[in-house]
């Protein structure tokens, strides 16, 4: 997998202990990338490679730098390198853009597009919402928007410019928790419900919905727009890391875990590789460890950068959180939570 390199030009202080960080290329030409992907940063750690990746708060559709942003993580080592040592002049190393959770531009489209988004998870809807508004004519785009307080919340001057620009086809609406009016303090079920109906502009059936939050704001939000009948090609939803792993007394006690050493052919790059794959190790680990360069981001089930196709064998993933069950049905599996379950699985990128 091929890396390129930027140069941080700012490091811009954010609420919430988040650090927007803007970046522009070595020669000077465009990064190509879509509103809502993430960009991974590859960095050298003891000798050891560590990647972490983050959403671009920038849009592909403007002439402005490159911008992810970076919130503090108890204990997080990258995130703590790059809120205190990262500086103007440093140079980083990167995969190339990636993931699903993107904006398709229609230009002539008319269509109501819902922004749900809760803390930093403004990140990757911020570069949908002005994507949306400079590369559609008719587009109307409804942000809703959770956060602690006026004070907490990220981009509050950016969005509000944006609004001045278009007050025809954006509408915000912030939700502060610590607003006195409960009602909308919180967002829940019966509050979606409301705003959908009250800022559906055009068809419902043409609407869409990005989210972007913690796990229970998301699974509130994709439970409510499904009960209310829209379909599920409709509702996108961003996982910006994968849940703890949580102990299920059935499964401890029912579940047999397959422990074999199963045989895994991968063809990658016009190239075939035979590995042993032993429990409990995942696919992508050995790969790895094999010095075969497979596309990886996350590690944890969540972005779809190593997505493939198993067409021989079979690979059971320990979480997905970004292929539906119809790409796995057809064979598409995460190789890095993937673990093989016969001999001869065979893995394809293409």
């Amino acid at each position: 997998m091929s890396l390129q390199k930027l140069r941080v030009i700012a490091v811009i202080k954010q609420p919430t202990e988040v650090i927007q960080i803007n970046f522009e290329t070595l020669d000077g030409a465009r990064l190509n990338y879509l509103a809502g992907q993430f960009i991974t940063l590859v960095f050298q750690v003891n000798g050891k490679e560590q990647r972490r990746s983050y959403s671009f708060c920038s849009s592909p559709a403007i002439d402005e730098p490159i911008s992810i942003a970076v919130k503090l993580v108890e204990n997080g080592e990258i995130s703590r390198f790059m809120h205190h040592q990262l500086t103007v002049g440093d140079i980083v190393e990167i995969a190339e853009p990636n993931g699903m959770f993107v904006y398709d531009v229609e230009k002539e489209t008319k269509r109501t597009v819902f922004l749900f988004g809760a803390g930093v998870g403004i990140t990757p809807l911020f570069s949908i919402l002005k994507t949306g508004l400079l590369s559609e004519i008719h587009s109307k785009i409804i942000l809703v928007y959770s956060s602690r307080s006026a004070d907490d919340t990220l981009f509050l001057e950016e969005i509000a410019a944006w609004q001045v620009s278009y007050p025809d086809r954006l509408t915000v609406i912030h939700l502060f928790s610590n607003s006195k009016n409960l009602m909308r303090a919180r967002l829940n079920g019966f509050l979606i419900n409301q705003l959908v109906k009250e800022n559906m502009a055009f068809d419902k059936k043409d609407a869409l919905f990005y989210i972007c939050g913690p796990y229970d704001y998301m699974d509130v939000c994709k439970i409510t727009l499904l009960g209310a009948g829209f379909k599920l090609n409709q509702v996108k939803k961003e996982v910006f890391v994968a849940p703890e792993d949580e102990l299920d007394e059935d499964d401890a006690t029912e579940k047999v875990v397959d422990k074999n050493t199963y045989s895994v052919i991968l063809h990658f790059r016009g190239n075939e590789h035979h590995l042993s794959v032993p429990w409990p190790k995942r696919i992508l680990e050995v790969a790895l460890a094999n010095k075969i360069n497979l596309p990886y981001s996350c590690s944890g089930g969540v972005c779809s950068t190593c997505t493939a196709t198993c067409i021989a064998g079979g690979v059971r993933m320990d979480y997905n959180e970004v292929l539906t069950d119809d790409e796995v049905e057809n064979g598409r599996v995460l190789v890095c939570t993937g673990h093989p379950t016969e001999n001869g699985t065979t893995i394809t990128w293409g």
